[in-house]
């Protein structure tokens, strides 16, 4: 038979469309959902300007997801590594869902507060990319 490789790996940069909702599941894991604008401008055709936004729901894990739960608010930019992963459930009315998401591995926070932003809480040494607590 043959073996198919695959390969799962996605690199973002964005910002935090809401402050991140931290939970935790019945046994104690900490979990972040964040959802990211990514933003695009380019030049179509006719010489116009064009800007697009993608929004990206993100889940991250463990003690990562309690620092992003500490450190990030709406607005703030983040660069993060991560996979993707389908979600699939089932609605009110019984039908399938499904919905693409990205699970959080690795993260940097970017930049500094805005203007209108709270202080920031941010810890003075940041750390490089920082690994996550993956359960799955």
């Amino acid at each position: 038979k043959h073996k198919m490789n695959a390969f799962n790996k996605v690199i973002l940069m964005g910002n935090l469309t809401r402050d991140p909702e931290l939970r935790y599941t019945p046994k104690g894991t900490a979990v972040a959902k964040l959802s990211l604008a990514l933003n695009r401008k380019y030049t179509d055709k006719d010489g116009q300007t064009v800007e697009d936004t993608t929004f990206v729901d993100v889940d991250a894990f463990g003690k990562t997801a309690e620092t992003i739960g500490q450190f990030m608010q709406k607005g703030r930019a983040i660069l993060l590594e991560g996979r993707l992963k389908m979600d699939e459930w089932d609605d009110k009315e019984g039908k399938r869902r499904h919905k693409l998401c990205v699970i959080l591995e690795k993260f940097h926070f970017v930049g500094g507060k805005s203007d209108n932003a709270a202080p920031s809480k941010e810890p003075a040494n940041k750390s490089p990319i920082a690994d996550a607590d993956v359960p799955f």
